[in-house]
């Protein structure tokens, strides 16, 4: 009997870690790394074996002294401090309108770090921050603006409301994204995160604590079908 071929996606075997070489023309992407926990010397040496492979480069969770010993390697790239992210190579042509909204200031950290994805993945992104609910008028006040995006990406800590009242309000996708910021039963972004998922209003897909990078990800996707 003729045995089918088994297709093996190509990746590069360091040892500590094993490059895929082949996301990108599977998902249109390439491999993103998350820089937490690894050493500068894996760092550097992971995202040299995707550079070779792929026009563009991003990494996430990257500190200020590995941002500039990628600049220090690599001798370009662009560090978004606020997002922890470090770009490398073209962003792709940017189509269509993300809009990244956060309940509060304290929230710009993960809203940024979504944001930034969403752009370097090929998505407009437009960005309104500090419109929680404590002040629901505020928000409102940019109902225009909102109307016109194809995707929302809604990032707040605390009680993690915003979300429900955005869905609530816009019929357009909601990627919820809960913070660690806040008072004591906030519990690092556990409350607001309960809230989410439990969130009567449809249209809300819920990422995990302070996960930006996975809002922006999923967003820019929706937003270039």
């Amino acid at each position: 009997m003729k045995r089918d071929r088994v297709y093996i996606d190509p990746f590069a075997d360091m040892g500590y870690a094993k490059v895929d070489l082949h996301r990108a023309k599977r998902k249109g992407f390439p491999e993103v790394v998350f820089c937490q926990g690894k050493t500068q010397e894996q760092i550097i040496a992971i995202a040299g074996k995707i550079r070779r492979a792929n026009e563009v480069v991003l990494l996430t969770r990257v500190s200020p002294q590995i941002g500039r010993a990628l600049k220090r390697k690599f001798g370009r790239g662009t560090y978004h401090a606020d997002a922890r992210i470090f770009h490398m190579g073209k962003v792709l042509k940017q189509q269509g309108l993300v809009s990244v909204l956060t309940a509060g200031t304290a929230d710009i950290p993960v809203a940024e770090e979504a944001a930034v994805t969403a752009e370097i993945m090929g998505s407009r992104v437009q960005r309104i921050y500090d419109v929680g609910v404590a002040g629901v008028h505020r928000l409102l006040a940019f109902r225009v603006e909102i109307e016109k995006a194809r995707v929302l990406v809604v990032v707040a800590g605390m009680d993690g409301v915003l979300p429900s009242v955005v869905s609530g309000l816009f019929a357009k996708p909601v990627i919820a994204v809960p913070t660690s910021v806040g008072y004591g039963l906030n519990l690092q972004g556990i409350t607001p995160l309960l809230t989410m998922l439990n969130s009567c209003s449809p249209g809300i897909a819920v990422v995990n604590i302070d996960n930006g990078f996975g809002a922006g990800y999923i967003a820019s996707t929706i937003n270039r079908l």
